[in-house]
């Protein structure tokens, strides 16, 4: 009998273990160093995890502890994006 199992993954922010499905996956591609969100995990790469909710999201940026998970800056294109995620 297949068991339904739940992935929980650490929110870079509050450090909170969290459901996959109710965190925003940022990823680092491999090849092309380019970095997008990732929210059906078919990129390879470096990835961080950060809760859907406004305040850690702030405190994230604020913080650049994104920027520290992925060794990289992070584009505007995708700060603003991961906005629009919560408004939807």
């Amino acid at each position: 009998m297949k068991q339904n199992r739940k992935f929980f993954r650490q929110c870079v922010c509050c450090k909170e273990y969290k459901n996959k499905e109710d965190l925003i996956r940022i990823t680092k591609e491999y090849k092309t160093k380019e970095i997008r969100i990732n929210n059906d995990n078919s990129i390879c790469g470096r990835s961080v995890y950060i809760c859907k909710n406004s305040q850690c999201i702030e405190k994230a940026f604020k913080k650049k502890r994104i920027e520290a998970s992925l060794k990289s800056d992070l584009p505007d294109k995708i700060k603003e994006n991961i906005y629009n995620l919560l408004k939807n």
